[in-house]
């Protein structure tokens, strides 16, 4: 049994030792995968990788970046804080090919650089050396630093910056907002997620090399890009799979928009309600505080208390106002103090400037918050004129 274990032993040090040290031979090649959308918000902006292929040493893997390492000491709070690493992955490549194509039915495109020998083998002992468990992880950043991105850095770095990427002919200026919102129905709880998580940064105009945090544009830009003198960086380029068609579950009736509405005109009604017979439901205002209230803090939590740059200077606040969650004590007196109705106007002030920042372009809004924004105001305005009209 000792002398199997050894055997065993062996055999696995020098197999790692071989791959490590690998002379990959001319018939080897080097592409990108570009993997398309999938059907849920974590991977609706498709996936990039690696394949380093060489049939005469029988060697056809895959290396991509932003596998989650979930051994990783409290890994929900730091990814809540944006402080988690993430991995680099190695699979196989028929592995690979069939987990996209059987199990999660998504595209795959396959472009075949045009690198010269010492290219490849620098390039692909750059990703044996990354894979060790020493050097696997990384901090993740969903713009500057993540799948995409990864594999035009790798393909710089090991290339000695060969590489120029030109700009496509139907290359378009967009902010990071537009270039997220392109692969995802802006009337989804997903869209609807974003746009109240992440803040006015992400609708600055991303440059040329930044829309690459896409893994299509990757594709894009990588099908236009020279290298070395101006020769085309893709040698082939081939569709491996194309996406099955599937029926859409999107539905109008589950929508943000739609939901939302109905909910604001249930707010409306009731106003009108008290408005009628010069009452309040105090349950009502109540609640939207608290909702108000918490979302805020969610935000200002976000923003201050991770390392997440996108949710930084998150103008939500205006609707979403932390302060709310610790006034809703007016609510409870008979008669409330003289500053509270200042307060509210305030609030009215607060969503006038939410319109002025999106009229100017600050910061782009959910369209799912129309409703609420319209449902809001027409609560605050009843509120001030109903305690003018009491006091």
């Amino acid at each position: 049994m000792k002398n199997s274990l050894l055997l065993l032993f062996i055999f696995c040090s020098f197999e790692a030792l071989f791959s490590q040290n690998l002379t990959l031979s001319n018939q080897a090649e080097i592409s990108v995968l570009t993997v398309g959308p999938g059907n849920n918000l974590s991977d609706a902006f498709g996936h990039s990788a690696f394949r380093i292929k060489d049939r005469a040493l029988n060697l056809d893997v895959t290396y991509g970046y932003g596998e989650y390492d979930f051994d990783a000491p409290n890994f929900y709070l730091k990814f809540a804080q944006g402080k988690l690493n993430y991995l680099i992955s190695e699979t196989n490549f028929n592995r690979f090919y069939l987990i996209y194509r059987d199990y999660y039915n998504r595209s795959l495109k396959e472009q075949v650089l045009n690198l010269k020998q010492h290219q490849k083998q620098a390039l692909y002992n750059y990703l044996v050396n990354n894979y060790k468990p020493e050097n696997r992880a990384y901090l993740y950043d969903f713009f500057f630093d993540n799948c995409a991105t990864k594999i035009k850095d790798v393909a710089q770095k090991n290339t000695n910056n060969n590489i120029v990427f030109n700009l496509p002919n139907d290359y378009n200026d967009a902010t990071f907002r537009n270039l997220i919102q392109e692969n995802l129905n802006r009337n989804s709880w997903g869209s609807l997620g974003i746009d109240i998580a992440l803040g006015s940064v992400i609708d600055q105009k991303a440059t040329p090399e930044e829309q690459m945090f896409l893994p299509k544009n990757i594709h894009l830009f990588f099908e236009n890009a020279t290298i070395n003198n101006g020769e085309p960086l893709v040698k082939k380029s081939h569709l491996l799979f194309d996406k099955m068609p599937t029926k859409s579950s999107d539905s109008f009736v589950v929508s943000p928009l739609f939901v939302l509405g109905i909910i604001s005109l249930f707010i409306i009604f009731i106003t009108y309600k008290n408005y009628k017979n010069k009452t309040q439901s105090k349950w009502l205002d109540i609640s939207l505080f608290v909702i108000t209230g918490l979302v805020g803090i969610f935000i200002l939590l976000l923003w201050f208390a991770t390392d997440h740059q996108s949710t930084h200077n998150n103008y939500n606040l205006l609707w979403a106002f932390a302060l709310n969650m610790f006034v809703i004590g007016q609510f409870f007196k008979k008669k409330i103090n003289a500053w509270f109705k200042n307060y509210i106007k305030f609030l009215i002030i607060m969503l006038c400037l939410l319109t002025l920042h999106w009229i100017i372009g600050v910061q782009v809004f959910a369209i799912g918050l129309i409703p609420l924004l319209i449902a809001l105001m027409v609560r605050y305005i009843f509120l001030i004129q109903h305690y003018s009209n009491k006091n």
